[in-house]
C-alpha cells in the first residue's frame, strides 16, 4: 500500500464524506480490464483511459478514486462510480 495509513485515516469521499479504503487487487484487475475495453466512465462522463496503478474505494463501495505516485486524486468528477451496470465488480 502506497497511501500512508495516517493519510488514509483522514481522507474521505469529497462528495459523500464516506471513509475510504485501499481497493483490493482483484477488483482493481477487473476494473482495469474494463478500462482497457473502454467501458469505464468517470463521474464527469469521460471515458477512463489510464489503467489504475492503485486506488481507494469508499467503504460503501460506490466510488473509486485513483492514486498516482502515492497521491490520491480526490477530484469528484474524476472519481469512478461503480453504480453503473457495466461496472459490476462481483465475480
Amino acid at each position: 500500500m502506497s497511501v500512508k495509513q495516517d493519510l488514509l485515516e483522514i481522507l474521505c469521499c469529497p462528495v459523500t464524506k464516506a471513509r475510504l479504503q485501499v481497493l483490493n487487487s482483484e477488483i482493481q484487475a477487473k476494473l482495469n480490464k474494463k478500462i482497457q475495453k473502454g467501458l469505464v466512465k468517470n463521474v464527469g462522463g469521460k471515458i477512463v483511459e489510464e489503467l489504475l496503478e492503485e486506488a481507494l474505494i469508499t467503504l460503501d463501495a460506490k466510488t473509486i478514486y485513483r492514486v498516482t505516485s502515492d497521491i490520491p486524486n480526490m477530484i469528484p468528477s474524476e472519481g469512478i462510480s461503480i453504480d453503473d451496470e457495466d461496472l459490476i465488480l462481483k465475480p
